[in-house]
C-alpha cells in the first residue's frame, strides 16, 4: 500500500473522529457557550473532510459561512439573552 493512501486514511479517520466527538459534545453539553464552541470544531472538521475530498471551494465556503457567520450569530444571540 502506498504511503499517501495510508496517510489519507489516517487523516480521514482523525477528522471523522474529531467531527463525531465534537458533534456529540454539541448535543450533550449543558453550557450553551461551550456547545457553540464545540459546534465551531464540528464545522472545521467537516471543512477538513471536504479538503480530503479535494473540494477546496466548498471547504472555504464552509469555513466562511458556517464557522464565520452562523457561529458568530449564535454567539451574539447567546450573549444577548
Amino acid at each position: 500500500m502506498d504511503v499517501n493512501v495510508v496517510l489519507s486514511y489516517i487523516a480521514f479517520f482523525a477528522l471523522a473522529g474529531l467531527t463525531l466527538l465534537s458533534a456529540l459534545a454539541v448535543v450533550t453539553l449543558r453550557n450553551l457557550l461551550r456547545s457553540a464552541l464545540a459546534l465551531v470544531v464540528t464545522f472545521i472538521g467537516v471543512a477538513g473532510l471536504y479538503l480530503l475530498l479535494q473540494a477546496e471551494f466548498i471547504a472555504a465556503v464552509q469555513v466562511l459561512l458556517y464557522v464565520g457567520a452562523v457561529t458568530v450569530l449564535i454567539l451574539f444571540a447567546i450573549m444577548l439573552t
